[in-house]
């Protein structure tokens, strides 16, 4: 074939026509590429849209059978302090100016230690009065004797009758009485005087002053508090049912609020009657003084109420939100299933369930945090010992 039949080949492979054709017959080639491969990957995606889900893994967690053990059981309960024996002290009598107060708050007293003054200079002249009354009833009294006994030594001569000796002796008992009288007068208005010093009745620390020289003061007021022997008390609002479980004489741990310091006592006293309202009654705690009790100030008190046969738990185990405490137990199936339970007392060696356990329940030690009710698990049981 010569060089022109080559070049008319050309030619005609370059024809428009043959062009057009050439290009559709390359676009229904890539559709029907593009159509094979959509079949392949819906296919894939059927199948692998068929084949179950795999099950997320389980998780492994410890769990406990508490069973029961006797622990101490402690009574925790706010309360106020307060002395145990408060002695209120005021004028006795009929009162007037107080010339002197000789303590102030916080001061230790003897009994019968003065603790104010009040103005007697009235009072003191009238005692002179009475005490001159006295001397006088006195010599009259002696005159009165010293009639008699000359009388008598005359009656021998025949000199004074008998009458007479009846009269004289009239006399002189009449005398000697108006002399006990005369005492007694004296000795009462010494006893208003002795009155007009206050004193303490007993030994103890000065609470309270409520007076200032130159008041006026009168029969009725508390002019000073002192707590006897400066004992102390804690009144300390108890449950109805934690109060069935005290007697008199168990210890007691008293922390006043701010102080951060401990303080040993013992309940001295319980409530005979309960509150109505708040089914609550008072323990009376005995404490000896400390710098850190003050009187009206709140305090938490820790009671040991004896042993008590309960369940108990590793901190952990116990949970707590907005309904109360609670834990997770092993239920059917490895099923967690929450369990409210009431929470007692709390130590170092656990965390005692008073109710809502029987000790035989497995119970999930750690974890629960990131539990839900309902949810499957791999339980490991370990024994009480190993947790806590």
């Amino acid at each position: 074939m010569n060089m022109e039949s080559v070049l008319m080949s050309d030619g005609d492979a370059l024809d428009p026509e043959a062009q057009r054709r050439m290009r559709r017959r390359r676009l229904i080639a890539l559709a029907a590429a593009i159509l094979v491969v959509a079949i392949l990957a819906w296919v894939l995606v059927g199948r692998r849209a068929a084949r179950p889900v795999a099950e997320s893994p389980l998780q492994h967690v410890t769990v406990v059978e508490p069973g029961r053990r006797q622990i101490a059981a402690t009574i925790v309960a706010n309360g106020v302090i307060a002395a145990r024996h408060d002695m209120q002290v005021g004028v006795v009598g009929e009162g007037g100016q107080v010339t002197q107060v000789l303590v102030d708050p916080g001061t230790w007293v003897s009994a019968g230690q003065p603790l104010a003054i009040v103005e007697r200079s009235v009072q003191t002249e009238q005692a002179a009065s009475l005490a001159a009354s006295v001397r006088v009833a006195q010599a009259d009294a002696a005159l009165a004797q010293s009639n008699l006994d000359r009388a008598k030594a005359l009656v021998k001569n025949g000199f004074v009758s008998k009458a007479d000796i009846d009269t004289k002796t009239a006399a002189r008992d009449q005398a000697i009485a108006r002399v006990s009288v005369a005492r007694a007068l004296l000795g009462e208005q010494s006893a208003r005087n002795a009155r007009l010093v206050i004193r303490a009745p007993k030994a103890g620390l000065v609470l309270t002053r409520s007076v200032e020289p130159g008041q006026i003061v009168g029969g009725q007021g508390v002019l000073f508090r002192i707590a006897e022997n400066g004992d102390m008390e804690m009144l300390a609002r108890v449950p109805e049912q934690s109060l069935a479980q005290m007697r008199i004489g168990i210890p007691a741990r008293v922390t006043p609020i701010g102080s951060g310091v401990s303080l040993p006592g013992r309940v001295w006293q319980l409530s005979p009657v309960i509150d109505p309202t708040t089914r609550q009654g008072f323990a009376r705690v005995a404490l000896r003084y400390d710098k850190a009790l003050r009187p009206g100030g709140f305090a938490e008190a820790q009671i040991s109420s004896g042993k008590t046969d309960v369940p108990q738990l590793p901190q952990s185990a116990v949970l707590s939100d907005d309904k109360g405490n609670f834990v997770y137990v092993l239920a059917k199936d490895n099923a967690v299933a929450r369990r409210a339970v009431k929470v007692g007392d709390v130590n170092d060696d656990g965390v005692g369930i008073i109710d809502g356990l029987t000790g035989q329940e497995k119970v999930v030690v750690s974890a629960g945090a990131f539990l839900t009710p309902g949810e499957k698990i791999i339980p490991e049981v370990s024994s009480a010992a190993a947790v806590k």
